[in-house]
Order: C-alpha cells, then sequence, then structure tokens
C-alpha cells in the first residue's frame, strides 16, 4: 500500500503538503503511510482515495511488484483424471492483456529502454524452450525451460537469447486506469 500511495500521488503530480490538503490528513500521518511505517485506518484509505480520485481497492491492489521466478524445479503439478495442472500467477485487478509467443535466435534481443510501458504494467514470460535473460535492466534473470518470471513492464526492459534459440509465452498486463495530465484552465 505504502508504494501505491506514493506513486499515485507522484503520478498525479501532488507534494505530500498538497495531498495533505486535499485529504484532510497531516504531511506526518501521509509521510508514515508512504514508508511502510503507518497503520491507516479505513476512514484515512477512504481520504486517500477520495483525495485523488481512485478506488480504495487501487491502493490495496499490487502494482509495480519485484521481480517473480518460479523455477520448474520448484513447482507443484495438480493432478487429477488424466490432467496436470500448472498455476503460473495470479494478479488481480482490471485492465488490458495481451499475449504473444516470442521466439529469438542465438544472441538476438529486445530491448529498447525507450520502449516503456505505462506505470503499473507487468510481464509475464513462461519459457517454452530454450534459455532467456529476461527482467528490468536493473535486474535481469536468467531463466530456462518451463521456468517462469513476473516482473514490472513499467521500467526499461530486455529478452536475450543464451542459448540456440528460446520461445517464450509472454503476457502483458496494462491497467486500465484514468492517467491525469496538467491541468490546464479554460482561458
Amino acid at each position: 500500500m505504502a508504494r501505491n500511495v506514493r506513486r499515485y500521488r507522484q503520478e498525479r503530480g501532488l507534494s505530500l503538503g498538497e495531498l495533505a490538503r486535499r485529504s484532510g490528513l497531516s504531511k506526518q500521518t501521509l509521510s508514515k503511510v508512504e514508508q511502510g511505517n503507518g497503520n491507516p485506518t479505513v476512514e484515512t484509505l477512504a481520504q486517500l482515495s477520495a483525495a485523488m480520485d481512485i478506488q480504495v481497492r487501487r491502493l490495496l491492489t499490487e502494482w509495480g511488484t519485484p521481480v517473480f521466478v518460479q523455477r520448474r524445479d520448484d513447482v507443484e503439478w495438480t493432478d487429477e483424471n488424466g490432467r496436470s495442472e500448472r498455476i503460473l500467477d495470479e494478479v488481480y485487478g482490471s485492465g488490458y492483456v495481451q499475449t504473444h509467443v516470442l521466439r529469438l535466435d542465438h544472441g538476438a534481443e529486445v530491448n529498447d529502454p525507450s520502449d516503456v510501458n505505462p506505470p503499473g504494467t507487468l510481464l509475464h514470460v513462461y519459457v517454452i524452450s530454450g534459455r532467456l535473460e529476461t527482467g528490468p535492466l536493473s535486474e535481469p534473470v536468467i531463466v530456462e525451460t518451463e521456468d517462469f518470471v513476473r516482473f514490472p513492464g513499467d521500467l526499461p526492459f530486455r529478452h536475450a537469447c543464451l542459448s540456440e534459440s528460446v520461445v517464450a509465452h509472454v503476457v502483458t498486463t496494462l491497467p486500465q486506469l484514468h492517467q491525469f495530465g496538467p491541468r490546464v484552465t479554460p482561458g
């Protein structure tokens, strides 16, 4: 929740003082909430969400999560009636979902630092075959056949083939949030 309050405040270009004024809360209370040191009441959450024009659940939904890796040797399969199933990940919220298969040959990579998605975007990568270096440029991970990784897609990232070839299933989830731009007063 602390990351979300800070993120939404910054996206809206609000200082702590301005958010305090709009919400009726003290700057000290807001500072504690953003640092994860406070224990906000339901009323405090309602005041914050109203001041930033978002639903309370947006403050409680995980956005901008750290890199999550699920290794093939560490997973559990559910077997039932001749069917096996493995849950890769569960993400709650609403938004736009894009799913595709990525194929790269040895040495090829996808790396465009200017191609950054909106805040709250997540990338979910399941390696079908091969070896792949992927993730945010600041925190890349190496994943192999049947490994899964989830990471923030709103940071510069890359996918680089480390084997003869790699095939990966990539799902991109983008939240559908009302984004605020500068306010222009009619003149």
